[in-house]
Order: C-alpha cells, then sequence, then structure tokens
C-alpha cells in the first residue's frame, strides 16, 4: 500500500509540473506573439494636429503625441525606439521616446523645416527659409519675373539640409540645396545625398560629408516642381517626380536622365513595391496613387485615395497603404493588392507624413538595405 501511494504522489508531481511546463510555454507564445504584433506601427503627422500613432495589428489610432502645429517630416529609427519630427512652427527635430511617446529633446534646425529621413544614427532635415508654398508662377511670366527680383533684393537664403547626430542630439553640420529643397534620396553607395530643389528646376548631388556639390541634374524642360526622390531597390536607377509638370523621370546611376512618362495630376511623394517592379506616386491633385511598370515605365492602374494625399507607405507586411491625405484631412488604409479601403480615419487636421516600425518602403523612408528585396 505504501509503495502504490508513493506512485501515485510521483504522478502527481509528474503532472503538475508537465502542466506548468505547458502553461509558461502557452503564456510566452502569446505574449511573444502579441508583443511582436503590438509592436508594428505607423506614425502619422498632422499639420495642424497631433502625431498619430496607429497600431498595425488592428488599424486602430493607439496613440496621439502633442508636440505643437506644424508637424510634418517624420522619420524612424533602425531599432524603432525613437520617432524624429520636423516641426515648422517652432523650426526645430522633435525627439520622441517610442515607448512612452515622451519627447526626448527638441533640437533647432533652421527656418521652415520639412523634409526627413533618418540614415543609421543621423537624420537629414530640410529646411527652407525663402518657402512660399501654392503654385509656381508660369516660367518667363511677369509673376515669375518678379519673385525672382524679389528674392535678389531680399537676398534670400537657399534652403539647406540639416544633418542631426541621434546618439549626441545635436545638429552637427549643413548641406547647402537650391532655393526650397524638398526630397532627400542617398546614392547606391551612401556616398551621396541627392536633393529636389523645387524652385530651381533641378535636383543636386552633394557628397554627404562635406557637402560639396557633384552635379546638377536639370528639370526645367519636364515642368515646374521637382518633388520626389527614391532609388530603386533591384536596380541601378532613380526615380523623380516633377509637381507642376505631371512627370516621372528615371534618372539612371550617374544622375543622367534617361526616361519620362506623364502621371495623373500633381504627382508628388513616390516610392517602389518590394522587389522593384512597380512605382507609386502620389497624385496630390489627382486623388489616386499611380502604379507604373518600373520596367516599361507605363502606367498600369490608380487606386482611389483622398484629396491631396502628398505622403504614404506600405506597411512591413507590405499587404495595406497607408495614405496621409491633407487635403481631405484623413488617413486611408488601403489594400494594396485590390485596391479596395480598408478603413478610414477622419476629421484629421492635414496629415502630411508617414512612416512605419518596422521599417518598410513608402514616400518617405525605406528599410535596410538587406530588407529591400
Amino acid at each position: 500500500m505504501i509503495q502504490i501511494n508513493f506512485l501515485f504522489a510521483e504522478i502527481k508531481k509528474i503532472n503538475k509540473y508537465l502542466f506548468l511546463v505547458i502553461l509558461a510555454f502557452l503564456i510566452t507564445g502569446c505574449s511573444s506573439k502579441s508583443s511582436s504584433t503590438d509592436n508594428e506601427r505607423a506614425f502619422i503627422t498632422n499639420q495642424k494636429g497631433n502625431v498619430i500613432v496607429l497600431s498595425l495589428n488592428d488599424f486602430s489610432i493607439s496613440q496621439e503625441i502633442d508636440i505643437g502645429l506644424g508637424a510634418r517630416g517624420i522619420g524612424v529609427t533602425d531599432d524603432g525606439k525613437m520617432i524624429v519630427v520636423a516641426v515648422r512652427n517652432s523650426n526645430d527635430l522633435v525627439l520622441i521616446n517610442t515607448d512612452n511617446y515622451e519627447i526626448i529633446k527638441r533640437i533647432p534646425v533652421g527656418k521652415n523645416p520639412e523634409f526627413v529621413r533618418v540614415r543609421g544614427d543621423k537624420a537629414f532635415v530640410s529646411f527652407e527659409p525663402a518657402a512660399l508654398g501654392g503654385p509656381p508662377p508660369k516660367p518667363g511670366s511677369k509673376e515669375a519675373s518678379a519673385l525672382q527680383k524679389k528674392r535678389e533684393e531680399e537676398k534670400e537664403q537657399p534652403a539647406k539640409v540639416a544633418i542631426v547626430d541621434l546618439n549626441q542630439k545635436k545638429k552637427l553640420y549643413e548641406i547647402q540645396g537650391g532655393m526650397e529643397t524638398e526630397g532627400i534620396e542617398f546614392s547606391f553607395d551612401g556616398s551621396k545625398i541627392i536633393v529636389t530643389n523645387e524652385a530651381d528646376e533641378n535636383l543636386s548631388v552633394h557628397d554627404i560629408n562635406t557637402g560639396d556639390l557633384v552635379t546638377k541634374i536639370d528639370t526645367s524642360e519636364f515642368g515646374n516642381r521637382p518633388r520626389g526622390i527614391k532609388r530603386s531597390p533591384t536596380g541601378d536607377f532613380y526615380v523623380a517626380t516633377i509637381e507642376y509638370g505631371n512627370r516621372l523621370l528615371k534618372i539612371n546611376k550617374n544622375f543622367k536622365i534617361i526616361d519620362d512618362v506623364a502621371t495623373g495630376l500633381i504627382p508628388y511623394g513616390i516610392t517602389f513595391s518590394k522587389g522593384g517592379k512597380h512605382i507609386y506616386v502620389a497624385l496630390s491633385g489627382g486623388q489616386a496613387i499611380e502604379v507604373f511598370d518600373s520596367n516599361t515605365f507605363k502606367s498600369i492602374r490608380k487606386i482611389p485615395t483622398g484629396d491631396r494625399c502628398w505622403h504614404f507607405s506600405f506597411t512591413p507586411d507590405y499587404k495595406h497603404i497607408i495614405a496621409a491625405c491633407g487635403r481631405s484631412n484623413e488617413i486611408l488604409v488601403i489594400n494594396s493588392e485590390t485596391g479596395n479601403l480598408k478603413r478610414k480615419f477622419p476629421n484629421q487636421k492635414m496629415p502630411w507624413g508617414i512612416v512605419t516600425y518596422p521599417k518598410s518602403l513608402g514616400s518617405l523612408d525605406a528599410p535596410n538595405d538587406s530588407n529591400w528585396n
């Protein structure tokens, strides 16, 4: 009898042990899955409101961050621990902790900051002292001549790109662009920075360490205001949009324009699909995202959006596109395959820019090179 009781006691111990092991496994597994999913977020700026944090688990707004009015360009670090936002009204770059959404530091960068790209431990921020906004005057018109004369008389300063060290949390140096520098991209070898100068009708290429001008790409024959710029994830070329020319340009690795094609009305933000087969262009005046074949450079389809969707991004799994539509004051979540609207967040306050974590291809960002394909 004693041996039987001992045997039952040992079985109960084993069962208890197995129960604890299984329970721990289930808790760990569920927790890991939940934290992994919950950590996927999109960060969206509102020029006249807060920074929105969108959970990519269920496409719900999980947080709003008040950093003052004028939030536009935005970037996220590779580890997702910090987002950086260019704020026009306060002329600074705001560093935000993504664990508690508190402001780490505000770094003055220059008047009228706009576009942000994060690369490694540095943020590249364009700022435009002479930016006017609105449609440009027609080349050769009285208005264009008057504007040029005014700029000369007032000795208006060209735009610059501030380079901010995110570890030291301070501005290191500046690269001088043209008048009203807009988009920012990096060369394939990482040694150069390419910027679009909307009021100068060109793209300028600079040494990323010294800021020295390497070359200029004249875009004036294609229209006014070069805006978006993106390098191909698979080919040796870049693409750029001409806002008031309704054109898409293809530029080779030697910075020569090799092709162009008409787009819908007022192309702005631009990116590639995963693998680089397609080019996606936000038509800020065309209420759509237009898709082009990157090899043939032909338009394939248009995905309906709201008004003035300046910037957009794929989700990390590339199943959806999230668009910030400034003039219709809405954020859209769109099925990237079907083009169908999955969710709309109306009553926003002029949404401008968007990035995701983990990083994905979008008009303001790109994942690490090893994850592009």
